[in-house]
């Protein structure tokens, strides 16, 4: 292969790649505890934005009245399930990619420079989406929520990856841009380049108090310089 890349670009999925995705992976979330454990469980009042799918599923069953330790003795099978379920039930994603995002992610394919998921999705939910939203052609990799056991492992993952199949160099530019404070947080963890929009749940003005290093409305208002 050529010479590393000067830049490496990572995302998160929910919120900054896409939006309003539907119900259909919460839907399989709750289908794999009931098929599973015969419990009945509801993500009401379970705050997912930013969360990993496995702590999710956790959260789940502490709120039904579970122990955290019943959760964890299923959680290999609650994995599998939830991502057999939601790839036979995704919708079709493409109207749901947020502004800018498929550009910004063509004009980074077009430049070789490598791109990668970092997201609390498992992976085959995570990769579901991306090939129902028409985007899975433009990363070349990712870290999911089974991999690490929060989003800075994930990123710290996908940062160890890229450097060992020789895609990025030591002083490659690395940026992860995600719309929640966790992903600001797993950015300033590893000391890269934290970038901020405003399309998910969370507000820009409480996104500025975590101060990412950029903060932006939407990914067609990201500089194109500021990756490089």
């Amino acid at each position: 292969m050529g010479s590393p890349s000067t830049a490496l670009v990572l995302f998160d999925i929910d919120g900054t790649l896409l939006r309003q995705a539907g119900p259909h992976h919460r839907e399989a979330l709750i289908e794999a505890v009931r098929r599973v454990t015969g419990i009945e469980t509801t993500l009401d009042g379970v705050p997912v934005a930013g969360m990993l799918d496995r702590d999710i599923l956790t959260a789940m069953l502490r709120q039904a009245g579970e122990s955290a330790a019943l959760a964890r003795r299923h959680m290999p099978d609650l994995v599998s399930r939830a991502q057999h379920i939601y790839t036979r039930s995704c919708p079709d994603l493409r109207r749901r990619v947020c502004p800018g995002a498929r550009g910004l992610l063509y004009r980074l394919h077009r430049r070789g420079i490598p791109t990668g998921l970092v997201t609390g999705n498992l992976t085959r939910i995570g990769w579901k989406k991306m090939e129902r939203a028409g985007l899975k052609q433009y990363l070349w990799f990712g870290s999911f929520a089974e991999t690490a056991k929060d989003r800075a492992g994930l990123a710290r993952q996908a940062i160890r990856e890229a450097r060992r199949q020789g895609w990025i160099g030591r002083d490659s530019k690395i940026s992860l841009i995600g719309d929640h404070p966790n992903d600001i947080r797993a950015a300033k963890a590893n000391g890269i380049q934290s970038i901020a929009v405003g399309t998910g749940v969370v507000g820009v003005e409480e996104l500025a108090l975590h101060s990412p290093d950029i903060l932006v409305p939407d990914l067609q208002s990201l500089e194109w310089d500021a990756l490089l």
